[in-house]
């Protein structure tokens, strides 16, 4: 059975590092064997149907790719559009309320393990707010991720030491959502 993934690659074309152009991954999905590939946006997200149903394996083929292509390590983190759709819907926010902007989804690569987070004072950074779902962290930050001080706490190196992380602004997440519908 073919299922809908999307594709969140970490740290690509911020600065001018880790240049990867949209055409081009989408040639190597293609050359992956993955179907209906198309990306959103110039910051790494990428969906794709595929008859694989190991979203680990998927991701580890495409950063193989990638390295091999461009030259260097690009983390990447693979989820099923129907796996997006649960994230959204699970947001523990006011969504609808917000503007885009002020709602972020941080994808990890394993478990979000609240002992990971436990020693932030959510007191500390009000009114800005966090909380753990399934393999994510929703960050409520009013003022948008540039300005957040909850935002530089939670992404701390020791913090997701052993796992990879990548954020995404609501926005896109309800665009992947919809690129990924079955």
């Amino acid at each position: 059975m073919t299922t809908m993934y999307a594709a969140l690659l970490r740290g690509i074309n911020v600065g001018g590092a880790k240049k990867v152009p949209m055409a081009e991954l989408r040639a190597l999905l293609g050359e992956l064997g993955h179907g209906a590939v198309r990306t959103y946006l110039n910051s790494g997200n990428a969906v794709f149907s595929s008859e694989s149903d190991d979203t680990d394996a998927l991701a580890a083929d495409l950063e193989r790719a990638i390295a091999k292509h461009f030259g260097f390590e690009v983390a990447c983190i693979v989820r099923t559009g129907s796996y997006l759709k649960a994230v959204l819907d699970a947001c523990p926010f006011p969504a609808e309320e917000l503007e885009g902007k002020q709602l972020h989804v941080t994808f990890f690569s394993g478990p979000a393990e609240p002992d990971r987070f436990e020693a932030i004072d959510p007191k500390a950074f009000a009114p800005e707010e966090f909380r753990l779902g399934d393999q994510v962290l929703y960050l409520y930050a009013p003022d948008g991720l540039g300005r957040s001080k909850l935002a530089e706490a939670l992404s701390k190196p020791s913090r997701l030491k052993g796992i990879d992380a990548t954020s995404r602004n609501w926005n896109t997440l309800k665009a992947l959502v919809e690129m990924t519908r079955d």
